[in-house]
């Protein structure tokens, strides 16, 4: 079965993403080797160089490490570098703005803290 795939997102970027995920979700940890090109390509479905080059960006910020003949791994601190990444992008893309908003609309920090928390436990607000 072939994954989907946004259309709207070069593929060997989803690719990064994927196993991105998966180091977060410790899927996959630090040294363990990550299934090799060949089984991602009969997986997804896609060509060999997508997926070198969704691994070759993650090797190039310092995610994986290759070992030559015998394989791709997980880097020491990948998880964590991943982490604070993520916090930071979620910081830019999503609280910056909804704290910008809350301002224009006078909420105060306890209006705001209640909101989230509501939003975050599933209840309606």
């Amino acid at each position: 079965m072939a994954q989907t795939f946004d259309e709207n997102k070069p593929i060997f970027i989803q690719i990064k993403e994927k196993i991105a995920d998966q180091i977060v979700k410790k899927q996959l940890i630090e040294d363990e080797q990550i299934p090799s090109t060949t089984q991602m390509v009969q997986f997804y479905k896609v060509n060999h160089i997508t997926i070198t080059k969704g691994i070759n960006l993650l090797v190039d910020d310092g995610i994986l490490y290759k070992k030559r003949g015998i394989g791709t791994f997980v880097e020491k601190g990948a998880r964590h570098a991943l982490l604070e990444k993520r916090k930071e992008e979620f910081i830019d893309r999503y609280v910056l703005p909804m704290v910008q908003e809350a301002n224009k609309l006078e909420l105060t920090d306890e209006e705001l803290g209640h909101v989230i928390k509501k939003v975050k436990e599933g209840e309606s607000i």
